[in-house]
């Protein structure tokens, strides 16, 4: 998939991730983008998978875990900022963006 098409976008503090989230699922995983609707028309999202239920918190702690574990980025630079009750999520990782968007790139578009 083109770079102009990862739901990946620069920010002063890091990069912005897009993600949708299917909770309950089999096991955790990553399994490409999808298609979603958004305000301002089509746009696409990482499509992530947890076992966790969307109960307390969990689904966006396990989501968190499996994004800095397929990143090799400690759990503490990802933050949700927007979605957090919903499937699809913003979520802000904190570092240098130029660096950070090729590494983000690879990692969660392989």
């Amino acid at each position: 998939m083109p770079a102009a098409r990862l739901p990946l976008s620069t920010t002063k503090e890091g990069v912005m991730v897009t993600v949708r989230v299917t909770p309950r699922a089999r096991r955790d995983g990553i399994a490409g983008t999808t298609e979603i609707s958004d305000t301002q028309g089509p746009a696409c999202a990482f499509a992530v998978r947890v076992a966790a239920p969307p109960v307390d918190g969990a689904a966006n702690q396990a989501t968190i875990r499996l994004l800095a574990r397929t990143c090799r980025l400690p759990a503490s630079s990802f933050e949700i900022v927007s979605g957090d009750s919903g499937r699809v999520k913003r979520i802000l990782v904190r570092g240098e963006p130029d660096s950070l968007f090729r590494l983000l790139s690879e990692r969660l578009a392989a």
